[in-house]
């Protein structure tokens, strides 16, 4: 049985299919540009403002740091068939302050779908915000361990990783997300506590890093997109990964950019 969604929008319109709960939303016509979409270009890196204000993690947008913050393109397809702008839009801006990383994304996804209730079962598939970081831009492998980590952040706003132990687990302590229909599009928050490479699943003594001017971290942010198929449709990232396989964010942090913390 899925799980049930509801959102802050009152022009959704939901249907079943298969037993399944899907949202759907009726949005504008044109064109997806792959690799046109309008923002700021992420071909140096990212960058992180400091913020003085801690945002509030309510899907609203109405602390100052998100007015001067730099926004950039989800738009680069990493997986599947391009989606028109009606099933998929997005873009993002980060922010930062000692305790913790700060993001912001504006979602348009006309049918929001979350198949499983259990929360560490093909969440991939399902509609998903999925954050990738490298707390000290190393780079390398960090598919069964946390040289990185790959948060999926689920519609329920439960974080799904992939854990030393080769199985899929929560780090819900991680993330403090939630999100928020305004008007045609997702505005989805999430507050990140950032972890090295020395953290352990189940040690209950792991510390998230202190954040500092300059530090700069690898970063990548992108969206699982499902219409209602057995698997995503559509797996969409925020910049360019050369060579015929680009679902390998998961896996390697060498495809990460550079996220700049900037005060």
């Amino acid at each position: 049985m899925a799980r049930r969604i509801m959102p802050d929008w009152r022009q959704i319109k939901s249907f079943g299919i298969g037993g399944l709960l899907v949202i759907g939303l009726a949005g504008n016509s044109s064109a997806f540009a792959l690799e046109k979409a309008a923002g700021t270009s992420a071909a140096a890196g990212y960058q992180a403002f400091f913020t003085q204000e801690k945002p509030e993690i309510d899907g609203n947008l109405n602390e100052a740091i998100w007015q001067q913050a730099s926004w950039y393109p989800i738009n680069f397809l990493l997986l599947g068939k391009a989606p028109d702008s009606r099933d998929f839009q997005g873009s993002f801006a980060l922010a930062w302050d000692e305790n913790r990383l700060y993001l912001s994304a504006k979602i348009t996804d006309d049918v929001l779908i979350d198949k499983y209730a259990d929360p560490l079962v093909s969440y991939w598939d399902d509609d998903t915000l999925e954050i990738f970081i490298d707390e000290d831009f190393s780079g390398g492998d960090h598919q069964y361990n946390h040289n990185a980590f790959a948060y999926h952040v689920a519609l329920d706003n439960q974080v799904v990783d992939i854990g030393s132990n080769r199985q899929a687990r929560l780090y819900n302590d991680h993330i403090t997300s939630r999100w928020r229909r305004q008007g045609e599009q997702i505005i989805w928050e999430a507050e990140i506590a950032v972890y090295g490479d020395n953290y352990r699943d189940g040690k209950a003594d792991n510390q998230p890093v202190k954040l500092k001017k300059n530090k700069q971290l690898g970063f990548m942010l992108a969206y699982c997109d499902n219409d209602g198929s057995i698997e995503r449709e559509h797996f969409i990232g925020s910049h360019q990964i050369s060579g015929q396989d680009k679902n390998l964010g998961w896996k390697t942090a060498d495809v990460f950019a550079p996220l700049l913390l900037v005060r």
